[in-house]
């Protein structure tokens, strides 16, 4: 598979940035190994540029007419190899090298045909949507693997889903426009588009993981039969009786939760993948209980947590190893062991370097920026671990991730 070519830029106007954007596709286009004809257009863009969407994808399709299909959404940042926009007008492009019948573009209008066998898919989905959380799941039962990984759409403006098939003749489109609100939109992909995809979880337990003994709705009544309020106090090791030093401690603490049958923290005491975290939106003295922002079943496990930055970066560089070294080979050709002991390790991607055609990273919102230590901090990260591949994405509401709605989470995939 071909380099994915990739821009992105940022600009008071839509049409500046489109330009500055596109001016980067042509040239990575005519570079030996970019792919010259990509078909498929995953876009990103700021929520500046929400209320011209449609016309920000009817002008892109012009100018790239070999792109026939189309699918993104809108964040309060977005992000590219390097780099994340937050809180100014920005567009984020990657025109994918996909056969065309190795994929397809889904919506709420065109849903996923029953004779389109998905091995895993992109999803992009309004949090406002009922049911969302349903609907992810469901989505996932109908891949053979079970596997999503995407995020839901954050913005303070308009919250818009690109998607659009075949140039509109995809059945179920009509002359729809191709930008969407509300549901679930994204990208299917047979088991022919070799993808790797990983998790990195932005908390640290700060106690044991314990059972869920009684619960009611989103309040959690009894840990381990004792006061589910009582092990919060104890585990933090604070006081009501200090009611601003409990305060300040309780806005800082999260809940991590799996079910019954899987494990809160790993063996090297962090948060596996399987594990939700959840805010703490308030506790009931009366019933000595902790309520959560979601609903909790008894058998379920919980572990308390807190935002932890060096555990984050630390995770963080960890799933982009991992990555690469699921993707390089034992041995590596002349050419890709020289470019990786070359005096710039960062060097841009080649065919004959790089087992990396694109990447897709999907993060939380509350985790970009100052969570790391600075502007760009994040996807410098990134860059550094995994290399200078292409790659965009966006700053979720929410991150998705096999089946399952996750917070605070960064959600890492690459093509091969």
């Amino acid at each position: 598979m071909q380099l994915f070519p990739f821009g992105h830029a940022t600009h008071p106007q839509w049409r500046m940035a489109a330009g500055l954007v596109l001016a980067q596709l042509r040239a990575q286009m005519t570079l030996h190994g970019y792919a010259p004809t990509p078909t498929l257009g995953l876009l990103y863009i700021t929520d500046h540029y929400a209320a011209s969407a449609q016309e920000i994808l009817d002008h892109l399709g012009a100018e790239l007419p070999e792109v026939t299909d189309w699918a993104g959404t809108v964040g309060v940042g977005i992000a590219s190899s390097n780099v994340e926009y937050f809180d100014e007008p920005a567009m984020a492009l990657m025109l994918c090298a996909v056969p065309a019948h190795q994929y397809r573009v889904f919506s709420g209008v065109a849903p996923l045909p029953g004779t389109f066998r998905a091995h895993t898919a992109l999803v992009h989905a309004d949090a406002a949507t009922p049911d969302v959380a349903d609907l992810i799941a469901e989505m996932a039962d109908r891949t053979a693997t079970g596997y999503l990984f995407g995020g839901l759409a954050s913005s303070g403006a308009d919250v818009v889903q690109f998607a659009i098939g075949g140039n509109g003749n995809l059945r179920g489109q009509g002359k729809a426009g191709g930008v969407f609100r509300g549901g679930l939109s994204g990208v299917a992909f047979t088991d022919d588009v070799q993808l790797v995809s990983r998790i990195t979880q932005g908390c640290q337990p700060v106690a044991p993981a314990r059972s869920i003994t009684q619960a009611d709705g989103n309040l959690v009544v009894e840990l381990d039969g004792e006061p589910a309020l009582d092990v919060l106090l104890e585990d933090l090791r604070i006081t009501l009786e200090q009611p601003q030093a409990a305060m300040a401690a309780l806005r800082t603490t999260l809940v991590g939760l799996t079910q019954a049958s899987e494990d809160v923290v790993n063996r090297i005491g962090h948060f596996g993948t399987d594990v939700v975290v959840r805010h703490i939106i308030g506790v009931d003295p009366r019933r000595r209980g902790v309520a959560v922002a979601s609903k909790v079943d008894e058998g379920m496990r919980l572990a308390f947590c807190r935002r932890d930055v060096e555990a984050a970066r630390a995770d963080l560089v960890r799933i982009c190893t991992e990555i690469r070294e699921e993707l390089e080979p034992e041995e590596l050709p002349l050419a890709a062991a020289s470019a990786l002991v070359a005096p710039d390790p960062i060097a841009p991607p080649s065919p004959q370097t790089s087992p990396i055609a694109g990447a897709i990273y999907v993060s939380c919102a509350g985790r970009g920026g100052p969570h790391f230590g600075g502007p760009s901090a994040e996807m410098q990260i990134v860059r550094r671990a995994l290399g200078d591949v292409p790659l965009v994405g966006f700053f979720a509401g929410g991150e998705i991730g096999r089946k399952n709605l996750y917070g605070y989470t960064g959600v890492l995939t690459v093509f091969r």
